[in-house]
């Protein structure tokens, strides 16, 4: 060791723990919610009745749920440890005393009922949509008439959760999954695993601001989570002065139903979705203009396959339900051993069908297409969500789980010959 008459190391037999890295960004977020007011408002608007709460009110849980956010820690248990020696300060920072125990946590967010996560959320929207946006900033499209329209993209996604390995055996307890409270067993589409759990979004399309996020156990109740979607939709463009018809909703398929497409009518707003059945296809006025030249010809951007668009015009999509206007495109059928994910196969042409409630003066069939395509598509977003590079995210609803040894390849495998192996292994236990 070299001398330095500069350098003077002191110790100490008294513990001192080090303050977190992560504390100076809670001072910040804080001071944050303090000055927009949302901490008095979290303080004094949210409420929870129920037994033996103690001294404790939802703004103490809610100071744990941040703090663990902004941490980064790996585990709860791990936030706990490191906020130990400072939970005072912590608490403080907030405005209160007593940080909870971690089963007091446990016990609130098992008994948190909807009208407490409804005032949660409206004090949230209320501030996210208008902190820092103004009428001009907000963004927009104007339509061939000059009239201004916000996109919003309402967006149901199913993704499947993972799980461990758990012991079995006869000396054993029976098994329990701690993800039966928020998963269940539901569609998978083209997704490997059984367990999943519904996400539904709405997105401004102009700033990217999230307007709500709905999810539920397995298929979850699609209809009720677009309902809530859409009264955030209709309360973010009322913030700005804004009347419901300014707001135009892009959907997808699972939402271009009758009664789905009438449920979005109500609600004031316009739409452009894709049609979920083909019969309207054998509708006289649908045949009748299939039968003259397309109304205008689309480039596609990802295969260069020139697709024919047909305005059908306004129809009823079911008895006593309002008018849409129904968009026809269709292209050329790839080779009859090759299947079509989207779409019906009708002799040489595949067709697909879109709804909308917009005019045609406003929008053209070709403006419709590309805003559903490209313009108001969610997927650019978060494309990232649907690359699955892992094969063991995907797991099983087996009893016990999924063994960890269907896991293991040898590294010095072929990176193809690897690849093949986690493939099959991960099939040999969805099957």
């Amino acid at each position: 060791m070299i001398p330095n008459a500069c350098i003077q190391v002191h110790t100490s037999p008294v513990d001192r723990p080090s303050v977190p890295v992560w504390f100076a960004e809670v001072v910040i977020i804080v001071q944050h919610l303090a000055a927009s007011g949302l901490l008095d408002g979290f303080a004094h608007e949210v409420r929870l009745v129920r037994g033996r709460f103690g001294s404790y009110e939802p703004i103490d849980f809610l100071a744990l749920l941040i703090g663990y956010a902004i941490s980064g820690e790996r585990t709860l248990a791990d936030f706990f440890e490191r906020i130990e020696p400072f939970e005072t300060e912590f608490m403080a920072l907030f405005g209160r005393r007593c940080l909870p125990h971690r089963s007091s946590l446990s016990c609130f967010l098992a008994d948190v009922d909807r009208p407490c996560l409804q005032a949660f959320r409206a004090l949230f929207q209320h501030h996210a949509f208008t902190d820092g946006w103004t009428l001009e900033s907000i963004g927009g499209l104007w339509d061939r008439q000059g009239h201004r329209c916000i996109v919003f993209d309402v967006d149901a996604t199913r993704q499947a959760a993972r799980q461990r390995a758990l012991p079995c055996g006869p000396e054993l307890p029976a098994t329990r999954r701690r993800l039966d409270a928020v998963c269940a067993p539901g569609y998978k589409g083209r997704k490997r695993g059984e367990v999943v759990r519904t996400r539904t979004t709405a997105l401004q399309m102009h700033t990217r601001q999230w307007i709500g996020t709905y999810s539920g156990k397995g298929n979850g109740d699609y209809r009720d989570e677009l309902a809530s979607a859409l009264q955030a939709i209709t309360s973010y463009v009322k913030t700005f002065a804004l009347t419901s018809e300014v707001a135009l909703v892009r959907l997808d398929g699972q939402y271009g139903d009758a009664a789905v497409i009438a449920q979005i009518i109500l609600a004031g707003v316009h739409l452009v979705t894709r049609g979920r059945g083909y019969q309207i296809l054998e509708h006289p006025q649908i045949q009748g203009v299939l039968v003259h030249a397309p109304t205008a010809n689309m480039t596609s951007r990802n295969t260069g396959e020139v697709v024919e668009l047909f305005d059908g015009g306004w129809l009823q999509p079911g008895e006593d339900f309002p008018q849409v206007r129904v968009i026809v495109a269709r292209h050329q059928a790839p080779a009859p051993e090759k299947s079509i994910s989207v779409g019906k196969r009708i002799n040489e042409w595949v067709y697909e069908l879109f709804m909308t409630t917009l005019d045609v003066e406003r929008f053209l069939a070709e403006d419709v297409l590309d805003l559903y395509h490209g313009r108001g598509a969610f997927e650019a977003v978060l494309a990232d969500e649907d690359v699955e590079n892992d094969p063991d995210r995907w797991c099983c609803y087996s009893e016990c789980g999924r063994s960890p040894l269907a896991n293991r390849v040898p590294m010095d495998m072929e990176p193809s010959a690897r690849a093949r192996t986690c493939h099959a292994g991960t099939t040999n236990a969805r099957n």
